[in-house]
Formats: structure tokens, C-alpha cells, sequence
């Protein structure tokens, strides 16, 4: 055997050191959660506990795996922040935001899909939980497995939706609200993608297209900054502290104005107090946004924290609900503080020790992310999610995250090729021999700003017509020149491979959950 053999030997023992402590690490959390759900629970419903704990924590654990990459792929996949920096901020943030603002009730998960009153006892809807809990951590584990990141939310919805259907047949379904669920997955996305867009679009327009880009981002992106601020503040006042803090629509954003104006005058005081602050470079500009994409990681990952811990914990609340009120099923019970813990303790660790996968695929893996870039993908995150719920309109944080990659992706390349278009027009309308001519044109063209762009390219149309055939390019020439060739800046596998996970998520986790249920119910009945 061969030194070479020896080194690829000892690498795949490393790399099997490393999933033996993380499946080490979270075999030990599970563990210590069905220890003290042991010691909490009493009677007959204490194995029934245990196992609902077991369950839960496994499914804490999936959901930092995979959901919380959306707070942070973005701001790694950018440079903004070290993967490791990532993980320890969202790991703290998420728990924060658990234990701090999360939890109010246990209504939409258990009640808002299915009615508890068409159920037969209480051992049946403690079934239900219990197949829907573990269905929905299961397929959260495949899709972690895969690298696509889908919604717990409707992961859990789904297995709810299935445990239910197996339980008590069609009609325990809200039917109105799975439909608005189905809708959501056109809606979040594509308002995701379409915010972000059109963000990046702004920028480009008042900063990078522009001559002088450091003058021009003095004067914008204490605007940017400042309106980024103004949306994190009111989402984190609407949906990160709405259990701690109730404040109305109106209110919010009108505290999240004072503070959106309070850093937009700090922050142009300090690019103007100090010239050399910002280069005439683009990459000088993206470093201006690295520290608001470190404060965005953090205030995402806390507001995720407080909605989406419910997804966790709700059906093990309920169980637990359920076993402490001798059999009582309550449609809106308060999640015990311990069952929190869970949660909070679950996805930080899942996060820390699975995430790390889906978080390359949301920040590298889906087009190639710069920090302005991955601000406008945050901004479209915030902005999406409390435009969509004033208006009522149901949306994924996860969809609406990963559309806004795309979106920035697939604008980058309508950008590009409509560049290749105007070389192409410009080459066009200069005679064939004057190829430095041609470049030294071009080198103008890409220096210029937005409006000088125009104007040269309508001098250039003006001499075409006074002219017979100034070009004197073949009919076939021209064709080649006019053709746009589509850069690929968007991998179309990816595409492919997490849409088609968000279409099965619902279906996939609901037959799982029913086949769970049967399971379930035909080990416990005697």
C-alpha cells in the first residue's frame, strides 16, 4: 500500500470521525429530552410522553438543519460572515427568539388544519400528533439529506394534514386553509423573487452602473441601510416580539421609521466624514453592507425563532396538554416552558451540527452571491413577509428566501444577456476593418453611466441610417453578432430538484404521517 493510499484512508476516517460526533451529539440530546420528559411525566401517559419528547426533539433538530439556512446562506454565501460565525449567531438568535418571544399558542397547527372535535378520544389525537411530529422530522431529515431546502411549516402541515385524513377520514380537514397553504407555494416564491429583483435592480441603477461609483454610494446606501433598518425593526416588532409586545400594524412601522431615519443619519455621517472609506471599486461597495447583512443574519434568525419554534414543539405541547389534563383535548393550549426549552436547544443544535449543508446550497450552490446581492435577498425576505401579511396572503419564509436567490440569479442573467445584445448592436453599426475602433467604443461603453449608454447607442442607430451599409458585415455576420448568447448564472438542477421538493413536501409528509398513524395506532391498541 502506497503513502497515496494511506492519505485517502486517513481522510475518510476524518470525515467519518465527524458525522460519528454529530450523530453522537444529537443521539445525546434526545436522550437527555426523553430523560427529564421522563421524570415530568406521571401515569399511564408517561411512556406516551416520552416518546412524544423523543419525537419532538428529533424534530427540533431538523428543522436548524434545514430551515434556518435561509436566515444565513445568503450572508455566507457572500462573504459577510464565516460559516462558523453564522452558525454561533443564528444558533443564539434562534434560541433567543424561542425562548424570549415564541410560543404563544398551539392553535394553527392543531386546530387550524383539522378539527379536534371530530375526533373520537384523546388517545386518537395523541396519535395523530405523534405520526404527524415524526413524519414531518423525517421528511425535514431527506430534504436536509439532499441539500433542498423546504418549509417545516408546511412539512408539519402536511403530516397533520395526513395523521388526520387516516384518523377520521376527509371531512376533519379546513379544506380553505389547505388551499391557501397550495397557493402559498406560487405566492411566496415568486414575491421573493420579484422584491429581490427589483432591489438589486436599484442598486445596480444608483451605484455600480454609475461612473463614480463611491460618490454614488455615499449617497445611496445610507438610504439602503437606513431602509433596511426601517423593515427589520418592524418585523421584528410584527413577528418576532408580537407574544412579548403587541403592537399594531401602524405603530410598528412607524417605530421602525425612527429607527430606519436614526441609522441612515449615522451612517451617512460616517461615509462622509471619511472619504477613504469607499474606494471607486465595486468590491469596496459590497464591504459597506456587511455589517447590516450581520445584523440581518441575527434579527432573521430571532424571528424565526419566535414563529417557527411552534412547528417543533406545537404536537408535542399538545400531547403534553393532552396527558396533563387526563385525556382533555384543549384547541388552544400555552407550550409549557420545558417544551420550549426543546425547541430552542433542538434547532440551535440541529443548525450547529446539520445545518451547514443546506446553508452552501442556499448561499453558493444556487448562483453566486456578492453582499449587496445577498442585501437585497434579506430585504425581500423582511419586505415580502409583512406586505404578504397585511394583505392576508399566505407565505413561506422559506419559499420567499430562496425565491429571492433565484430572483437575484435570474435577473443577473437578463442583465447580462442584454449587455451581449448591445455589444452586439455596437459591433454592428462599425465597418468591419475597424476592430480598434470597435474596442476602444466599447471600453467608453463600459465606463459609461446608464443615461451615456443610451446616448451612444442612439448616435450609433442615427449614423446606421445615414448611412448605406456602414458595418458592411454578410447577412450571416450580422445574425451571429444580433444572436444573444444566455449566460447561465442560475444552475437550472437546482432549480429543478427544490422545486420539485416543495411541490411533494405537503403530499410526501401527509402519506408518511398516515402511514405513521395506522403504524402508531396498531401498536398501542391491545
Amino acid at each position: 500500500m502506497d503513502l497515496q493510499h494511506i492519505s485517502d484512508i486517513e481522510k475518510a476516517a476524518h470525515q467519518g470521525r465527524g458525522e460519528v460526533f454529530r450523530l453522537g451529539m444529537g443521539v445525546l440530546f434526545i436522550v437527555g429530552v426523553m430523560f427529564y420528559s421522563a421524570l415530568s411525566g406521571t401515569g399511564e401517559g408517561s411512556m406516551t410522553l416520552v416518546m412524544a419528547a423523543m419525537i419532538g426533539g428529533y424534530m427540533a433538530m431538523n428543522i436548524g438543519a434545514n430551515d434556518v439556512a435561509n436566515n444565513v446562506g445568503p450572508a455566507v454565501g457572500s462573504k459577510a460572515l464565516t460559516l462558523a460565525g453564522a452558525l454561533v449567531i443564528a444558533a443564539i438568535f434562534e434560541a433567543a427568539g424561542a425562548l424570549i418571544a415564541g410560543g404563544e399558542v398551539i392553535g394553527t397547527i392543531r386546530s387550524g388544519i383539522i378539527d379536534p372535535d371530530l375526533i373520537k378520544d384523546s388517545d386518537t389525537f395523541v396519535w395523530i400528533m405523534l405520526a404527524a411530529l415524526l413524519a414531518g422530522a423525517l421528511w425535514l431529515n431527506l430534504a436536509t439529506a439532499v441539500g433542498a431546502p423546504v418549509s417545516t411549516t408546511h412539512s408539519i402541515v402536511g403530516a397533520v394534514l395526513g395523521s388526520g385524513m387516516a384518523a377520521a377520514g376527509p371531512s376533519i380537514v379546513d379544506w380553505s386553509t389547505m388551499g391557501e397553504i397550495a397557493a402559498s407555494w406560487v405566492i411566496s416564491p415568486l414575491l421573493g423573487g420579484i422584491f429581490a429583483a427589483a432591489f438589486l435592480y436599484l442598486v445596480k441603477r444608483s451605484i455600480t452602473y454609475q461612473v463614480d461609483m463611491a460618490a454614488a454610494a455615499r449617497r445611496t446606501v445610507p438610504v439602503l441601510v437606513g431602509l433596511m433598518a426601517w423593515t427589520f425593526v418592524s418585523y421584528l416588532i410584527l413577528k418576532g416580539l408580537n407574544r412579548v409586545w403587541k403592537v399594531d400594524f401602524l405603530p410598528a412601522v412607524l417605530y421602525g421609521l425612527i429607527f430606519g431615519a436614526l441609522v441612515f443619519v449615522l451612517v451617512r455621517k460616517a461615509l462622509h466624514g471619511s472619504s477613504g472609506i469607499v474606494a471607486n471599486t465595486k468590491a469596496s461597495v459590497n464591504r459597506l453592507f456587511t455589517v447590516p447583512l450581520i445584523f440581518a443574519a441575527a434579527l432573521l434568525s430571532f424571528a424565526h425563532g419566535s414563529n417557527d419554534v411552534a412547528n417543533a414543539v406545537g404536537p408535542l405541547a399538545a400531547i403534553v396538554d393532552v396527558v396533563s389534563s387526563g385525556g382533555v383535548v384543549h384547541k388552544d393550549a400555552a407550550i409549557p416552558t420545558w417544551v420550549m426549552m426543546v425547541g430552542a436547544i433542538g434547532i440551535s443544535l440541529g443548525l450547529a451540527l446539520f445545518g451547514p449543508k443546506v446553508i452552501r446550497t442556499v448561499g453558493s450552490e444556487i448562483t453566486e452571491l456578492d453582499q449587496m446581492r445577498a442585501y437585497c435577498i434579506a430585504m425581500a425576505a423582511t419586505l415580502t413577509v409583512i406586505v404578504a401579511s397585511q394583505l392576508g396572503l399566505p407565505v413561506s419564509s422559506t419559499h420567499i428566501a430562496v425565491g429571492g436567490v433565484f430572483g437575484v440569479g435570474f435577473l443577473r442573467e437578463y442583465l447580462k444577456s442584454n449587455y451581449d445584445r448591445m455589444v452586439a448592436e455596437i459591433k454592428a453599426h462599425h465597418p468591419e476593418g475597424d476592430l480598434a475602433a470597435i474596442e476602444a467604443f466599447i471600453a467608453r461603453f463600459e465606463k459609461a453611466s446608464i443615461e451615456e449608454k443610451g446616448q451612444m447607442l442612439a448616435d450609433l442607430k442615427q449614423r446606421s441610417k445615414n448611412a448605406d451599409d456602414p458595418a458592411h458585415f454578410s447577412k450571416g455576420e450580422r445574425k451571429g453578432l444580433k444572436k444573444v448568447y444566455r449566460r447561465e448564472l442560475v444552475k437550472r438542477s437546482q432549480l429543478m430538484r427544490i422545486a420539485a421538493a416543495w411541490v411533494i413536501t405537503v403530499p410526501a409528509s401527509a402519506l408518511m404521517a398516515a402511514v405513521l398513524f395506522f403504524m402508531i395506532r396498531g401498536m398501542m391498541l391491545p
